[in-house]
């Protein structure tokens, strides 16, 4: 037998540097963000080369604008970013899970256990992780409300808006609303759910609209109305003006009586158009924004003024589809399509000033259910942009119990009871496979540790407290950060969806098993 040539042995060595690079680098991303996790995380302040400035202790969020320049480091931010789609929550968790694995499989690594043997133990290792979570979670029915606004509160505690417990029944009721049957759906379009910032107020004042708001003011001339019951709305695609011909063209006019002739043509056209407007019955104009300039000049607006319609325009392309499924109306392309079967309706439509401005209302629209709108309020910029976070969040914790409706308890119970029962399993593995599936279980004590680390509590007495109660069969014994002490977490209503948990072990897992079986990088031309 030929002992191993030194081309092997660099071969090996590069294997090694390789997976050590990108061990450190993931493992680095995972650290910055780990005191961010639990409601006793720290916030970051994020600052973008343009001057903007974001606090937030979001880890998407945070991932998103991290400039991250290793690929495996922006394995990382893409992990987040994947939880965030699948579950909504758990961003931080799964990033602070992945990292943990890391540091299991350099430890196995520095023994001399082979990746792949790693990867394939880690993969056992999540199926019955999986298995456990699924049996210590409870069966909840979307009718139960208090539930799932408990669901929503704990996924507010760690934000920085979390003393406003009204996001978390706002997003609860908005969810709702947009449900055609809450016994049987098994998803939702957070679409359905258009959430409107303004400036102004608290907090405590941001609202539920089963119906539309815009967050601009009614654009009349001196006169126009301001107020409309009985509201039969038109959504126009097309400028409000004289047309325009395809080619730039002069006219020369020779006769200067004729002059006037040419220049009363124009409002009568307009005039024209507008009357053809009123005349299908429609008393609220919404205007598409366009690029052209005048697709609403002084004179239109002061004939709608008159006819009394109240209009709206720079209506956003992308709400279009929105606005359709609330009021039910059809957008026109052409003054000659308008018609009374394309108009939409409503009970209500008022212009209400607020500290910052004048929104505009639609409310009492005929089939209340298909889509509604939440008008968040907030002092500053800021807290107003971390409040439409937080309420994206508590949106998506609530469509996670839609796509699964199982509950479990927070406050790393669900993780030391995995991390527990995934030990047991490991006895029951021959040599090697036994020892990774071990390693794997311990790493998941990286959520307890650190949510008690970041309460500034002594994490090592904590986890171990912790495991003797689920040794004793307290399977909803958790940290209680808010009293600093181990209780059950059930009582103190912290619970989360199912989904969270187990998306957040399936994609960290998978990641880091796809860090693992890397063993070279190149750079492409």
């Amino acid at each position: 037998m030929s002992a191993p040539s030194r081309g092997d042995f660099e071969e090996k060595e590069k294997e090694k540097d390789v997976r050590t690079s990108n061990i450190v680098a993931a493992r680095a991303v995972a650290d910055a963000i780990r005191t961010s996790l639990g409601p006793k995380g720290m916030d970051k302040m994020i600052s973008s080369p343009n001057g903007e400035v974001i606090i937030s202790n979001d880890g998407a969020t945070i991932l998103q604008h991290l400039e991250v320049r290793h690929p495996a480091a922006r394995m990382l931010a893409e992990l987040a970013k994947a939880q965030d789609i699948e579950a909504g929550d758990g961003t931080t968790s799964v990033v602070v899970i992945a990292g943990a694995l890391l540091g299991a499989v350099s430890t196995l690594m520095s023994k001399g256990i082979h990746p792949s043997l790693i990867s394939e133990s880690f993969t056992l290792a999540l199926s019955k992780s999986l298995e456990v979570l699924t049996n210590m979670a409870t069966p909840i029915s979307l009718t139960d409300r208090s539930s799932l606004v408990k669901s929503a509160i704990t996924s507010l505690n760690s934000k920085v808006v979390s003393q406003y417990t009204n996001l978390a029944t706002i997003s609860v009721d908005a969810v709702l609303n947009v449900l055609k049957d809450p016994l049987t759906a098994d998803n939702v379009n957070l679409k359905d759910i258009k959430i409107i910032k303004k400036l102004g107020g608290t907090i405590d004042d941001t609202e539920l609209v089963k119906g539309l708001v815009f967050d601009q003011q009614s654009s009349h001339a001196a006169g126009g109305p301001t107020r409309v019951n009985n509201a039969k709305i038109g959504l126009i695609q097309f400028c409000l003006s004289a047309p325009k011909t395809y080619m730039d063209n002069n006219i020369v006019v020779s006769d200067y009586t004729k002059m006037d002739k040419v220049l009363k043509e124009e409002p009568k056209m307009i005039l024209e158009m507008c009357r053809k407007i009123q005349k299908s019955g429609c008393n609220v104009l919404l205007v598409q924004k366009s690029i052209l300039r005048d697709a609403l000049n002084e004179y239109s607006l002061h004939y709608l003024a008159k006819l009394k319609i109240l209009v709206v325009k720079d209506v956003e392309r992308e709400d279009i589809e929105f606005i359709c499924n609330t009021i039910g109306c059809t957008p026109v392309a052409n003054i000659d399509s308008f018609t009374a079967d394309k108009l939409g309706r409503a009970d209500l439509v008022e212009e209400v000033g607020t500290a910052d401005g004048k929104v505009v209302k639609v409310t009492g629209v005929p089939n209340p259910g298909k889509t509604v709108t939440i008008l968040a309020r907030g002092s500053n910029k800021l807290v107003l942009d971390e409040a439409e976070r937080s309420i994206h969040d508590a949106l998506c914790v609530i469509r996670s119990l839609v796509k699964k409706k199982y509950l479990i308890a927070g406050g790393g119970a669900p993780e030391i009871e995995v991390s527990q029962q995934v030990t047991e399993f490991s006895k029951t593995l021959p040599g090697i496979k036994g020892y990774c599936v071990r390693a794997y279980a311990e790493a998941l004590e990286i959520i307890p540790y650190t949510l008690a680390e970041n309460a500034g509590l002594h994490p090592i007495s904590i986890v171990t407290e912790l495991r003797n109660k689920h040794a004793q069969g307290e399977k909803t014994a958790g940290i209680n950060v808010r009293k600093g002490a181990i209780t059950n977490i059930i009582d103190e209503n912290v619970v989360q969806p199912l989904l969270v948990s187990t998306s957040a072990l399936t994609l960290s897992t998978e990641t880091v098993v796809m860090l693992l079986k890397i063993d070279d990088m190149v750079t492409s031309r």
